[in-house]
């Protein structure tokens, strides 16, 4: 039975082969014919392979390179997403496929091994080139958008993801399809009967297996990143992305091993905005005695004038107080304090700050600079910084907010001003020692 299939197979090859120039050359030339089919399909499948190289060769240095440098050059924004998602690149994929096809049926006869297997590659290589070029596109209409419409952008966003995913699953799908023979719906229709089953055996599997495609279609992670998970303990460097899991390397150096659907169902911090911005935030506060803020007197703002940081703001200041004071019939000798206006230390504290960190080269001028009050607590005045450092390692980081809160602290005494504390052992020695004074007095 097999002898005969493969006769008959041979006989089909033979007679699909007669129109063939190189066969009839070689069976002209004394070859026999298995020697002749054998060359000439040999042959035939080198051209194919000939025409689509140099096909994507051709597209590759020529037309996209030219529409490359033309999108670069005109005034328009909008298509520069082209360039960023590559989709023109994933859309010349189709012309050297559609080419290699062609050849493949005027060159291979429909019977041969070569003509089967080529055929099935060039199909499989048409569906990963559509895969690919629906989702350059989809995240292009993304980024065109978000440009356009910033506030709406992540409601397009959603519905974009949701394309990519139903994209990479007919795509499996119409692969599965081409190298099992069967029809994608007949595919469906046996998934579907098998899903139950499916889902019970393989269901981490298939959680993990959409949710990397979620975080890969979101870009939610990438392996380098700084991610901050502590439901899992994990704080520390993304070293690697699998279907299952993804591995962070912690600071300690320890390994944290994190299920990849749990990254898109739980809340998790990715620290990769702050590596690629111009700084790293500090975000800090004094902690003040509200026991100790009060007006300034003429000895202390004599005192604090000479601070060159603060010499030409108390002047201007101090200009602008009397002027108001002189338009409101304000006698500063005269009156209490609390008539008019009159400058506190605590205010003079904070635009020392201001002016210090506009000083310290280490801080970014471009970036947010606020020093603000916060509501007092019964700890004190919350006095807060929250600026961004130039440099963002962390260990220089450090140094630099450390360096900052050391002045800042030691400065403080200048002001009249004291860090709020709860009561040290320290503390309660004094008040033992004034008491023991008052009786030894009386």
């Amino acid at each position: 039975m097999d002898r005969t299939y493969d006769a008959v197979s041979i006989t089909l090859i033979g007679e699909s082969m007669e129109g063939n120039w190189l066969y009839k050359l070689l069976l002209a030339n004394g070859w026999s014919e298995a020697t002749a089919e054998g060359l000439s399909i040999a042959v035939n499948v080198a051209l194919v392979i000939v025409i689509l190289t140099g096909a994507t060769v051709i597209i590759r240095k020529i037309l996209l390179s030219l529409s490359h440098k033309w999108i670069a050059a005109n005034r328009y924004r909008w298509d520069d997403a082209l360039l960023k998602h590559k989709f023109l690149d994933r859309l010349s994929w189709f012309i050297p496929i559609l080419l290699a096809h062609l050849s493949i049926d005027s060159l291979l006869p429909p019977e041969s091994s070569a003509y089967i297997i080529l055929k099935r590659m060039m199909m499989l290589f048409f569906v990963i080139a559509g895969v690919a070029t629906i989702n350059a596109g989809l995240s292009t209409v993304g980024d065109v958008y978000r440009g356009l419409r910033s506030k709406q952008a992540d409601v397009l966003k959603g519905f974009l993801d949701a394309g990519k995913i139903i994209t990479y699953v007919f795509g499996a799908i119409f692969a599965i399809s081409i190298f099992s023979g069967m029809s994608p719906w007949g595919i469906i229709s046996v998934l579907g009967g098998m899903t139950a089953v499916t889902m019970l055996v393989f269901k981490d599997t298939i959680v993990g297996f959409f949710a990397s495609i979620q975080l890969t279609a979101t870009d939610m992670v990438r392996v380098g990143d700084w991610i901050e998970m502590p439901s899992y303990g994990a704080d520390g460097d993304v070293i690697s992305i699998s279907i299952h899991t993804i591995r962070v390397q912690n600071w300690d150096k320890t390994i944290s091993t994190i299920p990849t659907y749990s990254l898109v169902s739980n809340s998790f911090k990715n620290w990769r905005g702050m590596a690629e911005s111009g700084g790293r935030r500090i975000k800090r506060a004094l902690m003040i005695d509200i026991n100790s803020i009060h007006f300034c007197n003429d000895e202390m703002f004599s005192r604090l004038s000479h601070i060159k940081l603060l010499s030409n703001y108390l002047q201007t200041k101090q200009e602008e107080i009397l002027e108001y004071n002189r338009s409101h019939q304000v006698v500063q000798e005269d009156d209490l304090d609390i008539n008019g206006r009159r400058q506190t230390n605590i205010g003079i504290f904070r635009a020392y700050i201001i002016a210090y960190l506009k000083d310290n080269p280490q801080i970014s001028r471009n970036m947010t600079f606020l020093v603000r009050q916060l509501a007092p607590t019964e700890h004190g005045l919350p006095l807060e910084i929250y600026v961004f450092s130039t440099d963002k390692r962390w260990a220089e980081y450090e140094t630099i907010q450390s360096d900052i809160f050391d002045h800042l602290f030691a400065s403080l005494p200048i002001f009249g001003l004291r860090a709020f504390q709860n009561p040290t052992g320290y503390d309660l020695q004094q008040l033992s020692a004034a008491g023991q004074g008052q009786a030894n007095a009386r």
